[in-house]
């Protein structure tokens, strides 16, 4: 057989055909006087392996083990293993469509995208509290990439500490001030005489449970960098003298 009868005699391409010879998967038979190679029965019968095993999910080096003179043996193991992995991609699928549910299923998604339904349900409770404000909705944007950034344990003492300010009516008041004197600094100099203000509000307003997760108390780091780039100048003054005052008391 050619190249062209042995690929269409088990249904793949000629290119599929070369590429298995590059990779060492099918043995390339030698060139005849012709120039033509000639393929014989058994590899057609181990093309057609191959393409069995891939379609079982197996990787192209994965195949190769297999059909190693001395891996046939290990045939069942790698199934077996396919198997596991295919069983953790099953579980791994039905946790993110149960999470695509609860988002659909919700009255309005948050303007900062497809965030947990834990944090959208605050981010709803806190958008009835609090007035319309630039640095409100950065907060909330701040607060979804540190969810989505954290581990298991860090995000639920997250959760926990922004739930405690959206269930007071004394916090979300002193955090709607917090957010209205930031705001006002949008045009205002660092060495502003409001900056200092702003601050201290700001620390009022901000639970100390937070720190750990959105601080590095290093004042240095990359984090805290990209996030004062982000504020005019008079705001990131603020939130820095914010946190110093809050590191400060720990």
């Amino acid at each position: 057989m050619r190249i062209g009868e042995l690929a269409e005699a088990v249904g793949v391409t000629t290119r599929t055909v070369r590429h298995y010879h590059h990779l060492g998967l099918l043995p390339e038979p030698e060139r005849r006087a012709n120039g033509y190679r000639d393929y014989t029965l058994r590899h057609a019968v181990t093309l057609a392996r191959i393409r069995r095993l891939t379609e079982l999910g197996l990787g192209l080096a994965e195949a190769r083990d297999v059909l190693a003179d001395d891996a046939g043996k290990d045939l069942v193991e790698v199934l077996t293993e396919l198997d596991e992995d295919l069983a953790r991609q099953e579980t791994a699928i039905r946790e993110r469509r149960a999470r695509l549910r609860a988002l659909l299923e919700a009255e309005e998604l948050p303007a900062e995208g497809p965030v947990s339904p834990e944090l959208a349900a605050l981010f709803a409770r806190a958008a009835a509290g609090l007035s319309d404000s630039p640095m409100a909705a950065r907060d909330r944007e701040v607060l979804a990439l540190i969810e989505t950034a954290a581990a298991p344990e860090v995000r639920e003492r997250l959760l926990a500490a922004v739930g405690e300010v959206v269930g007071s009516p004394e916090a979300m008041a002193r955090a709607d001030e917090a957010y209205a004197l930031l705001d006002a600094l949008a045009d205002a100099r660092p060495d502003d005489p409001r900056v200092e203000r702003a601050a201290r509000r700001l620390a009022e307003c901000t639970p100390r449970e937070l720190l750990p997760q959105a601080v590095a108390v290093d004042q240095d780091n990359s984090f805290l960098r990209a996030l004062y780039a982000d504020f005019a100048p008079a705001q990131a003054e603020a939130v820095r003298r914010a946190l110093r005052i809050l590191t400060a008391g720990t």
